[in-house]
């Protein structure tokens, strides 16, 4: 269980980070000359939205992984840890395709700032966080209550890191190579993930 919540945390952070999240929205706020505080309403609505639905998504796979574990005699004890591996593998033999959202250009140019807006909470909404939902298949096979904390704790890491480093970058206080830690994103998530599910089968 220590595993699972140390790894969910981990994916949280590095998934707030990814700056093709947020990046996208310092350049329309710029080209739209919003202020400080325009951007950041912006930013955290849109994180709810991104959050939302990886979290709808990730209770259905947390109680897909109960009714499993009562179902299958080795599924909690094998089966689980041995998807948590292998996507671990998969996002490391993908790092450097990295394919996560990025903001199109037919947002960035739309005139209207409502329809910028909307568009931008459509699209986060529409593509949640993949990396994070094998830790709440892996919590529904332990406690009920662990999807819900993995929610919490994803919803809360997320939209404060998304709307921290977005006024940050926004004002040029934080300036960081942002290419090199996307790059490197895959790499981190893999090796999370393979932790946690060898953890996890020699745990059981």
């Amino acid at each position: 269980m220590f595993s699972i919540i140390t790894g969910s945390i981990i994916l949280s952070v590095l998934h707030a980070m990814i700056p093709n999240h947020w990046l996208p929205i310092i350049a329309i706020g710029r080209k739209e000359k919003w202020p400080v505080s325009e951007v950041t309403e912006v930013t955290f609505i849109s994180a709810i939205a991104h959050g939302l639905s990886t979290v709808i998504l990730g209770f259905i796979l947390g109680y897909l992984g109960a009714a499993l574990s009562e179902r299958i005699e080795y599924f909690t004890h094998f089966i689980a840890p041995a998807i948590l591996i292998l996507l671990g593998i998969f996002f490391i033999y993908r790092h450097h395709h990295h394919k996560h959202f990025h903001i199109n250009d037919d947002i960035k140019k739309k005139k209207s700032k409502k329809k910028i807006i909307v568009a931008l909470v459509l699209a986060m909404f529409l593509s949640p966080c993949m990396e994070i939902e094998a830790y709440f298949l892996l919590a529904g096979t332990e406690e009920r209550w662990l999807i819900w904390f993995i929610a919490a704790l994803y919803l809360i890491i997320t939209t404060l890191g998304m709307v921290t480093l977005v006024r940050l970058a926004y004002l040029g206080i934080l300036k960081l190579n942002w290419h090199s830690l996307e790059h490197n994103a895959g790499i981190i998530t893999g090796i999370t993930l393979i932790a946690t599910g060898i953890l996890a089968f020699f745990i059981h």
